[in-house]
């Protein structure tokens, strides 16, 4: 990451046994933190399973969030059937937008695997990190740090895609899973 943008990103990343915390400790601007680590960071991503996401809000508190963005890499599945854990018409980063009212949520990192991220890249090009949210400041910080990390942007449209983009995350552990793609394969927007 550039030291002109580092300067002007201020990230936590909540984690719960993050598998590449030490790539993400290792930016300049980013703090790789365990639930209950104080939240610094403007940004905030909560690298966790799903599931842990209620006990981070019962830790922190939803006020803890307000003013920040907050976000989710999740996808809601339920790793023995790839289906999803949230009602149909609806995403775990609705549910979360519910819940912190006053931060700026947004849907971005769950299409992309960690290998993928340890490299930044599928392939020879470069990964792309899709993301969603009702907060184009929101969008415009997350995009700030994407790009400073190499990796390309795509916006996907307000939060009403995360829906979407949960069903492109599940498709793509899918593919895995079933050994159609690598873990450091995925999906990527060509703009050409």
């Amino acid at each position: 990451m550039s030291d002109e943008r580092a300067a002007v990103l201020d990230v936590s990343v909540v984690a719960e046994g993050v598998r590449d915390a030490s790539k993400a400790s290792n930016l300049s601007g980013v703090d790789v933190a365990q639930i209950g680590s104080p939240l610094t960071g403007d940004i905030i991503v909560l690298a966790l399973p799903y599931a842990a996401i209620d006990d981070v809000i019962a830790t922190y508190g939803a006020q803890a969030f307000a003013g920040k963005v907050v976000v989710d890499p999740t996808n809601p599945l339920d790793f023995t059937t790839l289906d999803s854990l949230v009602p149909a018409g609806s995403s775990a980063t609705a549910e979360l937008a519910v819940r912190l009212p006053d931060a700026q949520v947004v849907k971005a990192f769950n299409t992309v695997f960690a290998a993928v991220l340890a490299t930044g890249t599928i392939g020879a090009r470069p990964a792309t990190v899709l993301a969603a949210s009702d907060s184009a400041e929101a969008k415009a910080s997350l995009r700030s740090l994407v790009e400073a990390a190499g990796l390309t942007w795509a916006d996907a449209g307000e939060l009403k895609r995360a829906e979407r983009l949960e069903a492109l995350g599940a498709l793509n552990i899918a593919l895995a899973v079933t050994e159609q793609i690598g873990w450091t394969g995925g999906l990527a927007v060509v703009p050409e």
